[in-house]
């Protein structure tokens, strides 16, 4: 419990580093303006609202290595969520812009781990961030199944970038491929 305790705190000084300015190199995955309706009593975008934004941007982020929505038509193949892990780091309100953008940490033949993160472009602010472990699945049989080589190769070319950027990944240090 300790690591974690560890890890977590270690998580919250990196992301309290993060800039828009760091994150801007990262693929834009998704952008929305919010609306009165994805706000809770509290004044604020509900909880329930930044899944579905992060799982908006999944969407757009397995876009960039060929898991698009041909493949998923066409393969008999998909993707699984595993796991999920999300900091809020400010609030989100009405009429603010937010943009995810969206960072491979690292894979394996089954398996992928990212970050997403929400910037708010209204306040130049970090809004939240999403860890996620997902796999890739045989439909058919319901099962994980490994990447098709060319999509590895994609990933592999994009984990490498993501490797090389100056600031480590904010690691929650519950996840791992």
């Amino acid at each position: 419990m300790l690591t974690n305790l560890r890890t977590h705190k270690r998580m919250k000084e990196i992301i309290k580093t993060l800039t828009p300015a760091h994150l801007a190199s990262l693929p834009l995955t998704h952008r929305i303006t919010i609306t009165d309706g994805y706000l809770d009593l509290m004044g604020h975008m509900n909880v329930r609202h930044y899944l579905g934004i992060f799982d908006d941007a999944t969407w757009h982020f397995f876009a960039h290595f060929g898991m698009d929505h041909h493949y998923y038509t066409t393969s008999g193949n998909g993707s699984f969520a595993l796991q999920q892990f999300i900091y809020y780091a400010a609030e989100v309100r009405a009429d603010e812009t937010v943009a995810i953008r969206s960072r491979l940490v690292g894979r394996t033949d089954r398996r992928i781990h990212f970050i997403h993160f929400m910037v708010n472009e209204t306040t130049d602010r970090l809004a939240a961030t999403v860890e996620v472990l997902g796999s890739h699945a045989d439909l058919r049989v319901r099962r994980t199944s490994p990447f098709p080589a060319d999509i590895a190769a994609k990933q592999d070319v994009l984990l490498a970038e993501h490797n090389q950027l100056a600031w480590p990944a904010p690691l929650c240090g519950a996840i791992a491929p």
